[in-house]
């Protein structure tokens, strides 16, 4: 842009001092010639890094998934083929062999019915122990009215020794088999009082149980949780996964990564969340990508602190300040374009002072994206 600017001052100067000499072509007019491209394009420069910073360090970063089974078992099915194919959220990355835990769903689902047959036969104990506690209440009322009754009789002597304490015999007996019945209650109360949401502690437990190998059938379909694209695909049918977090089968690459920019610290005081960028990406020779500001990451090494004992040692050596990256959100209609992890290109924002300069950011910025076409290699 700046030869291009130089090729047409240089153009009006040739018109007036030689075409037309308007003007004397001497010294004096030769050195004013030299010297105001020079200040000018200094000048311009210098206003346009500060109005429209640029970057040469344009950074393309995705997240990686490692996926590991959550369970042990044989590979039935892996229909995903690693490379460029997208991977929706949701499908099918593979299938384990689901036989034994499906097997154990089903004998857990027997012991629940058994369960909850325990469960109403300890209600059906209950409700025999109240009903004995009472019919040994309603004896032991009977029985302490004959006690007094033949107390009575003996103490006149109309009635027989014998008969009065016989009777207190079975009133003793009674209030015993009063006790027993009421621990027996009290036992079948407990049982049934010791709940978990609502169930007992029996049909819980394989309530639970049952939960568990239900959810471990669900993770023999292992699905994708993300829009993903596949890499390290190194399971096949008839495979063993042992169903351990260290020993990942395949990994996922997200489909829409991060764009940043990093740029020297004196060349943001003008950018702002929302500011109008353009990058362009060597992947994609002459396209220029359309986005906004997301943010800037006020933060990088050299500014964190961390916990120790020692005393921070500064000045030690002269280390140059280091860069802030800036975060792009890139516009919808451009989203499309496959925007690779690892990518690096160049990139420009466009702040709210000086719009009328920023013309010369663009033209420069696809000057740039165009010459990515060329590929300088000797072999």
């Amino acid at each position: 842009m700046e030869v291009l600017l130089l090729g047409i001052y240089g153009f009006f100067v040739w018109l007036i001092f030689i075409k037309f000499k308007w003007l004397p072509w001497n010294t004096v007019s030769q050195v004013t010639a030299a010297i105001i491209p020079i200040v000018a394009l200094t000048i311009l420069i210098l206003v346009l890094n500060a109005v429209a910073p640029s970057s040469a360090d344009v950074r393309v970063f995705k997240y990686t998934v490692p996926i590991v089974s959550q369970v042990r078992g044989r590979v039935i099915e892996v229909p995903v083929e690693e490379g460029n194919r997208l991977v929706k959220k949701g499908d099918v990355l593979f299938r384990v062999d689901s036989t034994p835990y499906q097997l154990t769903v089903n004998s857990l689902m027997a012991q629940l019915v058994g369960a909850k047959g325990g469960d109403q036969q300890l209600r059906e104990q209950l409700r025999a122990a109240e009903g004995n506690t009472s019919a040994v209440r309603a004896r032991i009322n009977l029985t302490r009215t004959r006690v007094e009754q033949n107390r009575e009789l003996a103490a006149t002597g109309a009635g027989n020794r014998f008969d009065f304490e016989q009777s207190e015999t079975d009133l003793r007996d009674l209030e015993a088999q009063l006790s027993a019945s009421i621990a027996n209650e009290s036992q079948v109360r407990a049982q049934l009082a010791a709940t978990v949401g609502g169930d007992i502690a029996s049909v819980a437990k394989v309530k639970a149980d049952l939960a568990n190998a239900q959810w471990e059938l669900e993770q023999t379909t292992v699905r994708s949780p993300c829009d993903c694209y596949v890499i390290n695909l190194a399971l096949r049918p008839g495979a063993f996964v042992a169903g351990m977090p260290f020993n990942p089968v395949m990994t996922l690459v997200e489909a829409d990564g991060q764009v940043v920019a990093l740029f020297n610290q004196n060349e943001l005081h003008q950018v702002a969340p929302g500011n109008y960028a353009e990058f362009s990406l060597k992947t994609n020779p002459g396209r220029i990508v359309r986005a906004k500001v997301d943010s800037v990451i006020w933060a990088q090494g050299m500014g964190q602190m961390q916990q120790s004992g020692t005393i921070p040692m500064t000045g030690v050596l002269a280390a140059p300040p280091n860069r802030f990256a800036v975060k792009f959100d890139i516009r919808d209609e451009d989203r499309e374009l496959l925007i690779a992890a690892g990518a690096a290109g160049h990139a420009a924002i466009y702040t709210e002072r000086a719009k009328a300069i920023h013309i010369l950011r663009m033209v420069i910025l696809r000057v740039g994206a165009y010459t990515d076409y060329l590929i300088l290699k000797l072999h």
